[in-house]
């Protein structure tokens, strides 16, 4: 069976948007999820292989991008961006490729089960 095939399958079966964009802060694939979020619900349409960017209209996300971005490329972990309206925690973690460069990075959003204590 053809690892892309796979590869797809597993992304395509996670319950939630994962795009992954690369070290040029350009899209490069996005699994089911994501495109339902971005091209339905959000109104976007062919993000693969435009900027991350075109999608973020504000300069403080933009710049919490790029500051993300920067860290992990300096210690290699992932970082939390925040939360959605829907309750979703976004996360950013670093893709490596086979010899440790750093490739890029993929966006996945998560249940936020955090409850916080007041």
């Amino acid at each position: 069976m053809d690892q892309n095939v796979i590869m797809k399958g597993i992304l395509d079966s996670y319950p939630y948007p994962i795009v992954f964009v690369d070290s040029g802060y350009v899209i490069r694939y996005m699994n089911r999820y994501a495109e339902y979020h971005y091209y339905k619900e959000r109104g976007y349409a062919g993000l693969i292989g435009k900027s991350i960017f075109d999608c973020h209209s504000r300069e403080e996300s933009k710049e919490r991008i790029r500051s993300a971005f920067e860290q992990m490329k300096k210690d290699g972990k992932e970082r939390f961006v925040g939360v959605n309206t829907r309750n979703l925690r976004i996360i950013m973690q670093p893709v490596r490729d086979e010899e440790g460069t750093l490739i890029g990075f993929f966006e996945r959003f998560e249940l936020n089960l955090h409850i916080e204590q007041r």
